[in-house]
């Protein structure tokens, strides 16, 4: 499993507009993916303009098919993107689950 974690830190008073991107993304991206095994996005209720991305994928080749799919160029690469400051993806290992 590949697990990805992207802290995102959007343009001031953007929160609105990506939270709308991110909700018209999951039904049409990775609800669709079969190789896409969640998909998280967390709001910090103490910190504006900040998003952050917790995704698990089945292998390497399941998230180059999301990465690479028609949702996630339209609206995550394209309509997210135009809205951010900076983001960070950072590749986790799973130690222990319950």
């Amino acid at each position: 499993m590949l697990t990805k974690v992207f802290p995102i830190k959007l343009k001031p008073g953007k929160q609105t507009e990506a939270e709308a991107v991110v909700h018209a993304f999951a039904p049409d991206g990775p609800a669709q993916e079969s190789g896409t095994l969640s998909f998280r996005v967390y709001r910090d209720p103490a910190k504006p303009d900040y998003l952050l991305f917790v995704e698990h994928f089945a292998d390497k080749a399941a998230y180059d098919a999301h990465t690479g799919s028609a949702p996630y160029q339209e609206l995550v690469a394209g309509q997210l993107a135009d809205l951010l400051v900076e983001f960070v993806e950072i590749d986790h290992e799973l130690v222990v689950s319950i």
